[in-house]
């Protein structure tokens, strides 16, 4: 059941990393609960339950936080909490009666965990946001994309869900081992422009040692190293290449059976130019099928470029599970693994196993109802 077994998190349902925080602590086994405001987020495209991923292996009930029954609902559901986190601007918890000393007061040993863009605190705290907004400020948009082009859009990955979701259920897991030892809860405090800067570490100490220029399309990890970039195939398709070792490149070379180009001259960046065009034009002639049965078993550190609809079909990926389907909706499966405590999906929120998990907070008579 996951190595979370018998920790119980109460989450207020927002959108974007709030869900995928809560989706990871149900895949590793936390006995979720998830509170939904009356007719759901109202935020952004409706997805139905079924197709919303990040909603799976955990009941929801709707709560109207705004009454008496509704907050104190929620204080009970605090005194058998371990953790409760919240997505809501910085106040708004508070002024509904369930800020951190509110439920901290019923359950000391309660961990409080608050995701936002901006933080709890700074010119910008009540400001509105979204991903690319606090990634922006950040400094990781503007690393990404071609030389001498705009800045792309790495979908909503850096803020809501590496930057914020992740480092949100981080933070959670920390003070829960915390309190474990000091009996004592906290106030988690993830800002997703914190995490998007916490992300690009790398590449602030690269910059700072005048190893990572700042323009886009320039640098060894950005696309501007021959190396390491997508090549379009015959078919139109795509292959990545990130042979970055001399030891990787001289078998990407072999294997592609280019023999032009010198592999001492491979991080010459006068070169850069000259081994581009190589490639361009080797990668061009075969499809992409055809590049990955000729790379297949080599060091050369070549992958085909798959969409969301290949993705799951793909050997390696067949091969360890790494999809699953629901209810007839493919989806990757739970990550990371765990080998004596392994991690799933529970049934959906009309399974007898989600009525166990509602019967032991105490919430038999009032999950059939909304508050």
């Amino acid at each position: 059941m996951g190595p979370l077994q018998g920790f119980r998190i109460i989450e207020i349902s927002g959108i974007g990393p709030g869900p995928f925080c809560g989706m990871l602590l149900a895949d590793m086994g936390a006995d979720l609960i998830r509170i939904e405001r009356p007719g759901g987020p109202g935020a952004g495209v409706a997805v139905p339950d079924k197709f919303n991923v990040l909603l799976r292996g955990r009941p929801a009930i709707e709560v109207d936080l705004k009454t008496v029954d509704g907050v104190e609902l929620v204080l009970r559901l605090c005194e058998k909490a371990d953790a409760l986190f919240e997505g809501f601007r910085p106040g708004v918890m508070e002024d509904l009666g369930l800020g951190p000393e509110d439920c901290m007061g019923v359950n000391p040993k309660l961990v409080y965990g608050r995701i936002t863009g901006w933080g709890q605190e700074g010119p910008l705290a009540q400001a509105a946001g979204h991903d690319g907004n606090y990634a922006s400020i950040a400094g990781a948009i503007a690393a990404i994309g071609e030389k001498n082009g705009p800045p792309v859009v790495p979908l909503n990955l850096v803020g809501d869900y590496g930057g914020g979701g992740a480092y949100l259920a981080i933070g959670l897991l920390a003070a829960l081992l915390e309190a474990q030892r000091s009996g004592a809860g906290q106030v988690v405090d993830a800002a997703m422009v914190d995490g998007a800067a916490s992300l690009m570490s790398l590449f602030y100490g690269l910059h700072a040692g005048g190893l990572w220029q700042d323009e886009r399309g320039s640098n060894m990890l950005d696309g501007g190293a021959p190396f390491y970039r997508p090549y379009e195939t015959k078919d139109g398709n795509y292959i990545f290449i990130a042979a970055i070792e001399p030891k990787f490149y001289s078998a990407l070379l072999e294997a592609a059976g280019i023999t032009q180009l010198d592999p001492s001259s491979q991080f010459d960046r006068s070169t850069w130019p000259a081994q581009m065009e190589v490639f361009t034009s080797t990668f061009a002639g075969r499809s992409r099928e055809e590049w990955a049965a000729m790379f297949d078993g080599s060091d050369a550190c070549v992958a085909p470029v798959l969409s969301l609809s290949e993705a799951p079909d793909h050997p390696h990926n067949r091969a360890r599970n790494s999809f699953m389907q629901i209810d007839g909706v493919t989806q990757p499966a739970p990550a990371p693994r765990f080998s004596r405590t392994g991690s799933e999906v529970r049934a959906g929120s009309d399974g007898a196993e989600i009525r166990a998990i509602l019967n032991s907070w105490g919430l038999g008579n009032d999950a059939d109802k909304n508050i």
